[in-house]
């Protein structure tokens, strides 16, 4: 079988991604979470997520060369790496840096919408898709073609809002065979970001009601929390 994914050129190495930031913390989420991660955050998202707490990379960035940014992830020294957003993938020579990250050998993590394709991806990374529910206001971007691509290491990620969202997400579970087709489905209840304040007129759903319906339903998900933001206050920066 053909690969999808490009072949490197040396004027790839220098070819430049927009880059919100890096850093270095403790993945929050996904079956890695409480792992130590270096994180390359790209700017840009085709999305307006009602509940995203990372508007700044729509405005924030600045370029910078593929090769420079694999330097700085051998300079940190950490196996595990993800590329977020944003859209990480709305950038087509992200896709040449996951490349460049797996052939030096890191476990590459792709939080991903799952509103771009993803074909075109190193089959050695490890997608983390978040399936869009109806509270997010952006639920007619997924690309549910997608979900026939995803591999078994890949997870599938369902943010929620309320109990719409948990029964869109219920279904799809369902309709897709999701629990066999990945190694995790994971679901997340939308939090509130600053103590007292609604996201843009969404309500926090309550981690408990999301865990009792999971339990009621028997279904087999993973149910988590943002980890790094109990760890740090919520609306902190580069954690």
């Amino acid at each position: 079988m053909t690969s999808l994914t490009p072949i490197l050129t040396p004027d790839a190495l220098d070819a430049t991604l927009r880059l919100n930031e890096t850093f270095y913390s403790i993945q929050g989420e996904s079956t890695f979470a409480g792992c130590p991660c270096f994180f390359i955050r790209l700017g840009g998202c085709p999305l307006r997520c009602h509940y995203c707490d990372t508007e700044y990379a729509f405005r924030e960035s600045s370029p910078r060369t593929l090769r420079s940014i694999v330097e700085e992830a051998r300079t940190i020294g950490c196996s595990l790496i993800e590329l977020t957003g944003g859209e990480p993938l709305a950038q087509s020579r992200a896709f040449d840096l996951i490349r460049m990250l797996c052939d030096e050998g890191f476990t590459v993590l792709i939080e991903t919408s799952g509103s771009i394709d993803i074909q075109p991806t190193d089959p050695r990374a490890i997608l983390v898709m978040d399936l869009k529910c109806p509270g997010s206001g952006e639920c007619s971007k997924n690309l549910l073609s997608n979900i026939e691509h995803l591999r078994a290491h890949d997870e599938v990620k369902f943010v929620l809002t309320n109990r719409e969202d948990y029964e869109w997400a219920r279904a799809m579970i369902t309709t897709h065979q999701l629990a066999t087709r990945v190694r995790a489905v994971l679901m997340s209840p939308v939090a509130v970001q600053l103590p007292g304040k609604e996201i843009k007129g969404c309500a926090a759903l309550d981690p408990r009601s999301l865990a009792e319906w999971i339990l009621k339903d028997r279904l087999p998900v993973r149910q988590q929390t943002q980890l790094h933001k109990h760890i740090w206050e919520p609306q902190t920066r580069g954690v």
